[in-house]
C-alpha cells in the first residue's frame, strides 16, 4: 500500500474505504433482466469480455468520492513533491 490522499476533499490521508471488486460474468434475459446463465472466466461466451478493470476501488471517509486507487496515490505523490 502507498500513501494516498483524496483528490476531491484534498485533506484526508488516513481514512479510506477498500472496497473490493469481485465482478461475476452473466447472461441476462433481455426482457426480465433475470441471470440466464453465469460464466467462468476461462469458459466466458465469445462475445463476453473478461472485466479487466481494477480489483479494488477505494472511497475517502471524509467526503465519500470512490475512485481507482492511481487516483488518491498520484495527489499524495503531487503532494509530496510541492511541498
Amino acid at each position: 500500500m502507498e500513501p494516498m490522499l483524496c483528490p476531491s476533499c484534498k485533506t484526508n490521508r488516513t481514512r479510506f474505504n477498500l472496497i473490493q471488486q469481485q465482478p461475476t460474468a452473466v447472461k441476462l434475459h433481455p426482457q426480465t433482466g433475470e441471470i440466464e446463465q453465469e460464466y467462468t472466466n476461462d469458459a466466458l461466451d465469445p462475445f463476453h469480455l473478461p472485466y479487466s478493470g481494477p480489483s479494488y476501488r477505494v472511497q475517502c471517509a471524509a467526503c465519500g468520492l470512490i475512485e481507482n486507487p492511481e487516483m488518491f496515490i498520484k495527489r499524495a505523490q503531487h503532494s509530496f513533491l510541492n511541498k
